[in-house]
C-alpha cells in the first residue's frame, strides 16, 4: 500500500474507538456523530478486507485481526506527533532573519526592534540589505519592501503612501525620484542612491528632496530637518511582507504584532 494513500482519517478514527470500545465515545472526542464514526469504520474494513470489531452482549470487542496492528500503529501517530512537534520547533526559534533597506532600517525598524528585544531578551535578529531578497535562499522570516503592495505575498502596509519634501535649495535625486526638476534635460546637481542619503544630504544642507514621510518623521520629530511643503499621496510605500508559510508562523506574528503596535 503506498503511503500517500494510507487512510490517515479512518486509522485515527479506528484508535479512538478501540480505546473507548465505544463508537458514541469515540465520537465525542472526534466532535462527530457516532454515524460517521461507523462510516469511517466500515469504510476501513473494505479497505483492509478484514472485520475489526465484533459486537457481543457485552458491547464492542476488538477481532483479533484489529489486536495485530494496534500497537503498530499507536507507535505511528506518536511518530507522527514527534514530527508535528520538530516542525513546529522552528516556530519557537529565536532567531529572525529580515530583509530591510539600510536607510529604512535606521529610521524606523531598528528602534523598534531594539523595543522588542527589550522585553524578549533571548532574541537575536540576522538583517540583511535589501529589498529583493530572495525568502528561500536567504532564509528569511520577513522582508521590509518599499513598493505599491505586497504582491504575491502576505504583508501589512507600514503607514500611509505619502511622500514629503525637506530641506532647500536645489533638488536632491535618489532612484525613488529620480528626476525631481520636472525636466528630461535637467540634471539635480546631487544624486544619491536611496531616500536615506537623499534625508541626511538634505538635513546637510545640500538641497531639497522628496522622500517617504515614514522614514522622515523620526527626524523632522528631533528637529533635525523641517518639511517646506504639505504632504502627497506616494503610489509607494513600505510594505512588511512574507509568504504565507512564514507569515503564519507564531514568532512572526510576535514580531508584526510588536511592530505594528509600535
Amino acid at each position: 500500500m503506498k503511503r500517500t494513500h494510507l487512510p490517515l482519517n479512518a486509522l485515527r478514527v479506528f484508535d479512538a474507538a478501540a480505546r473507548h470500545l465505544s463508537f458514541t465515545r469515540a465520537a465525542d472526542e472526534l466532535a462527530v456523530t457516532p454515524a460517521a464514526v461507523g462510516q469511517q469504520i466500515r469504510a476501513l474494513e473494505d479497505l483492509l478486507g478484514v472485520v475489526l470489531f465484533r459486537r457481543t452482549s457485552k458491547g464492542l470487542e476488538l477481532t483479533e485481526e484489529a489486536s495485530a496492528g494496534l500497537e503498530s500503529l499507536r507507535t505511528g501517530f506518536l511518530h507522527f506527533e514527534d514530527a508535528v512537534q520538530a516542525m513546529q520547533a522552528g516556530q519557537s526559534s529565536h532567531v529572525y532573519t529580515i530583509a530591510a533597506p539600510r536607510d529604512f532600517f535606521a529610521a524606523w525598524l531598528a528602534p523598534r526592534l531594539a523595543a522588542f528585544r527589550a522585553d524578549h531578551q533571548q532574541l537575536r535578529y540576522v538583517v540583511v540589505d535589501g529589498e529583493g531578497s530572495d525568502f528561500t535562499e536567504a532564509n528569511l522570516d520577513l522582508a521590509v519592501r518599499w513598493t505599491d503592495g505586497p504582491g504575491d505575498l502576505e504583508g501589512l502596509q507600514l503607514g500611509p503612501a505619502e511622500r514629503v519634501t525637506v530641506g532647500s535649495g536645489d533638488w536632491i535625486a535618489w532612484p525613488g525620484d529620480p528626476n525631481p526638476c520636472g525636466g528630461e534635460d535637467e540634471k539635480p546637481p546631487v544624486s544619491v542612491s536611496d531616500a536615506g542619503e537623499a534625508l541626511a544630504a538634505a538635513a546637510a544642507g545640500l538641497g531639497r528632496a522628496r522622500v517617504p514621510a515614514l522614514l522622515a518623521d523620526s527626524w523632522i520629530e528631533q528637529g533635525r530637518i523641517a518639511a517646506i511643503a504639505d504632504r502627497e499621496p506616494s503610489r509607494r510605500a513600505y510594505w512588511l511582507v512574507a509568504p504565507l508559510p512564514q507569515w503564519r508562523q507564531k514568532k512572526v506574528k510576535a514580531l508584526v504584532a510588536a511592530l505594528m503596535g509600535s
